[in-house]
């Protein structure tokens, strides 16, 4: 069900990723079959998940170079074609983000002023519980 975020506000939230790690298992097909990424950062990835299913599921990959710290290094990423995972590289792929992104990656303030109030909307949106809905204990999987 849609909840009214434009896709300014998508984009904000999808910085997000600006911390945190992933598993192999969930970026493995971007850098071994997809053309949009840096060779070079695809390469660097290869060395830590191997091409076979399985072999390394489970090593973890930064999301962005500096994955301590909530800062618009994720999009400057994007601009140069090192997202990790496919979603977010589409951000920065030719298409109507493109400009938001690099906005973001040139305003580290513009950045967190538009995921703060993205959040708080977000925020606010109705928890669905019960036989209505759930609150996922892992976020790729219903419980």
């Amino acid at each position: 069900e849609k909840k009214n975020f434009s896709v300014d506000e998508m984009v904000a939230l999808s910085g997000a990723h600006t911390i945190g790690q992933s598993r192999c298992s969930l970026f493995r097909s971007r850098i071994y079959s997809e053309q949009n990424i840096d060779p070079a950062y695809a390469r660097s990835l290869q060395g830590q998940c191997p091409r076979t299913s399985g072999v390394g599921d489970s090593n973890l990959s930064p999301i962005d170079t500096t994955p301590n710290f909530f800062d618009s290094t994720y999009y400057r990423n994007l601009m140069n074609k090192r997202g990790l995972f496919h979603s977010d590289q589409q951000l920065f792929n030719g298409g109507s983000t493109d400009s938001k992104v690099s906005q973001y990656a040139s305003n580290p303030l513009l950045f967190r002023i538009d995921f703060a109030n993205a959040m708080v909307k977000m925020g606010n949106l109705g928890t669905l519980t019960g036989t209505q809905g759930q609150i996922r204990k892992v976020c790729s999987s219903v419980n």
